[in-house]
């Protein structure tokens, strides 16, 4: 079986505080938000998600989707969060971490036909560095770069530079950063250079996201789209949705089509809570409609 995607990245079980006090409790991660978007956008997906396979039935997670097959990874530890947001537009936040999983190792990827492999973690160490060459000798590789600045600290999550930057970028098909993230990365708030600094260090395909865009630079040209959505309420997991739409579109589309896509998507995606439970067909008007 040949998939689109594999998705490679802790399922976390998350509480979410809303600025009102509303209370959430909810799967969530990259690979969960990334899994259900590209899923029901018609890819076929498999994902890799780890947890503690006593606590957390992943299985049963991802059963709503579409095209998901799921391959467990046992840990130990699950990785156990708290989102407190602050502001209605869900801008600023204050994550404390109760635990964390067991590091991926390269053992624990069975054999699995994929055209990319999308490293898409949620903090530093659970996916070491050595995966991203690993990756690059099965399949194009995308990656979040948030899994290698993101650190928990003393139940906190704080950023930290990639010190191995460099040394791993040439490996990567596709980067996605947060405009905060390319900014920690290559020190300029300007997207549009941060994109062209990433470039320049290896990374082949850069997309950064926005409250207000998204942007994509291939090392010729600039594209951005804006995000339209008319709720925010479905705020948390708007740049793996972004990027899992992105990427498994552009299989068969250039950078303006698969951008256009991916940013419906996720503008449709971010006026409910929860992942992308859509059709491509809802995505299609949703697109038509408003862009």
């Amino acid at each position: 079986m040949r998939f689109d995607s594999l998705i490679i990245g802790e399922v976390a079980q998350d509480t979410n505080v809303d600025y009102d006090g509303t209370v959430v409790k909810a799967t969530g991660g990259a690979v969960y938000y990334s899994g259900f978007a590209a899923a029901n956008m018609g890819h076929k997906i498999a994902v890799l998600p780890k947890a503690d396979t006593k606590a957390v039935d992943m299985v049963a997670a991802f059963a709503p989707a579409a095209n998901v097959t799921v391959f467990p990874v046992h840990s130990k530890t699950s990785f156990v969060t708290k989102n407190v947001y602050h502001t209605p537009d869900r801008e600023r936040r204050t994550s404390t971490v109760d635990s964390v999983i067991e590091p991926y190792q390269t053992t624990d990827v069975p054999q699995i036909d994929a055209k990319i492999w999308h490293l898409a973690g949620l903090v530093g160490g659970d996916i070491p560095n050595e995966m991203i060459p690993f990756a690059a000798q099965h399949a194009m590789v995308a990656i979040d770069v948030q899994c290698m600045l993101r650190w928990v600290e003393n139940g906190g999550m704080v950023y930290h530079d990639w010190e191995a930057k460099r040394e791993m970028l040439p490996y990567v098909r596709f980067l996605k950063t947060d405009a905060a993230e390319a900014e920690i990365l290559t020190g300029t708030d300007d997207r549009a250079e941060a994109a062209r600094i990433l470039y320049s260090w290896g990374a082949k395909e850069i997309l950064i996201t926005h409250n207000t865009e998204v942007l994509v630079y291939d090392g010729k040209d600039i594209y951005t789209c804006p995000i339209k959505s008319r709720s925010l309420a479905g705020r948390t997991g708007r740049g793996d949705t972004t990027f899992a739409g992105y990427i498994n579109e552009r299989l068969t589309q250039d950078i303006p089509t698969a951008l256009g896509i991916a940013t419906a998507l996720v503008s449709l995606k971010m006026e409910t809570p929860g992942p992308f439970m859509g059709t491509r067909a809802d995505v299609e008007a949703y697109q038509k409609a408003f862009f």
